[in-house]
């Protein structure tokens, strides 16, 4: 019953900690990049990126790596949660979509996540105002300095990896074959979006507990806050119904849930990964678009929702993308459904037979 519980709300579940799929063949690894620059004209001394692997390279005639795929995870999130079945058990096994005997596949932990360098490791609110551009272009240099690889085969990005993908798209169009940015707009930050990602930042700032960011104790009624709007975000409204259809049945799965995620993520981290999307805004850029792209997006994605007329004008502008809109139902899982295969793997096996 719990597995189904947390299938109902996208963003838990991407950040919760069921059953992974098995990868013998992972490898860890980390790319150090010295005195690293950021837009706010901040640097940092040693920059981390921690990535792992599944597969093997494989080199062309020409001595290129020629397989590799960089998988892109959401906002506080790591690498590793593309290991959970619904995932990995449905893409990385023989025969499959990525199967990993045939690709080299690379899950970095983005700027501010996971093990890679963030706030948590010590400066705090004093670590470098990141945001995606600098997230992309630490992605670029893992893959073309540490891992010697000129072109990707793929980029698939779910959430704010999906926005890193258009990022990519915009910026790098020759280092990467195709792309499949999944669960999010084209568009900059703004609206309903914008708002409850600065409630949430608003409100553990708020907390007495904070200190402004030098706390000795987590900010609990501000983590609170940020988790509450955190599950409305990602939740399937018509699974949240059929799961709790009285009123204790939801309340109780929501205090249960707040255990399991109120102190999930440092309090500082959450604010640097919640504000690194305010300058994204790929709108300008959309007809540099040129590399072949599969776009999906869910009916019951509250963070973006499907009814503001922004994927048909994107589209206008995007002749190598095909957009995919999954209807909303009881199975869908709102926002995450970008992590759950089923629902869009057969057209990522297109988009790489193309």
């Amino acid at each position: 019953m719990r597995k189904l519980l947390l299938a109902s709300l996208g963003i838990l579940a991407m950040h919760s900690s069921p059953v992974q799929a098995q990868t013998p063949d992972a490898k860890e690894g980390d790319a150090v990049f010295s005195e690293f620059a950021f837009g706010s004209g901040e640097k940092l001394s040693d920059l981390k990126i921690h990535y792992t692997s599944l597969g093997t390279p494989r080199r062309d005639k020409d001595g290129n790596i020629s397989n590799a795929v960089m998988i892109l995870h959401g906002t506080g999130g790591t690498g590793k949660q593309f290991f959970q079945p619904q995932f990995a058990n449905e893409l990385f096994g023989p025969g499959q979509v990525l199967d990993t005997t045939r690709y080299f596949i690379i899950l970095p932990d983005n700027i501010g996540h996971g093990q890679s360098s963030k706030p948590s490791d010590g400066l705090r609110m004093a670590f470098p105002k990141y945001d995606y551009d600098e997230m992309v272009t630490a992605q670029y240099r893992l893959v073309t300095e540490k891992l010697g690889i000129k072109k990707l085969k793929l980029i698939l990005g779910t959430s704010m990896g999906c926005m890193h993908g258009f990022v990519w798209a915009t910026r790098y169009p020759d280092a990467v074959e195709k792309l499949a940015p999944f669960a999010c707009l084209p568009v900059e930050i703004a609206g309903q979006n914008r708002m409850w990602r600065k409630l949430s930042m608003d409100a553990i700032k708020a907390d007495p507990a904070w200190h402004n960011g030098n706390y000795t104790s987590p900010p609990l009624a501000g983590l609170r806050t940020a988790a509450s709007l955190s599950m409305i975000a990602g939740a399937n409204p018509l699974a949240l119904q059929a799961q709790f259809p009285s009123r204790d049945a939801a309340e109780k799965y929501t205090d249960e849930a707040f255990q399991r995620i109120a102190l999930r993520n440092d309090a500082n981290d959450i604010i640097y990964q919640l504000d690194a999307s305010r300058t994204y805004n790929p709108w300008p850029h959309l007809e540099k678009i040129r590399t072949p792209m599969l776009w999906i997006n869910s009916a019951d994605d509250f963070i973006n929702p499907s009814n503001y007329g922004i994927t048909e004008l994107a589209m206008k502008r995007m002749p190598t993308a095909k957009f995919i809109l999954i209807p909303a139902s009881p199975e869908t899982k709102g926002h995450g459904t970008h992590t759950w295969a089923k629902f869009w793997k057969d057209d990522l096996a297109r988009l790489l037979a193309q």
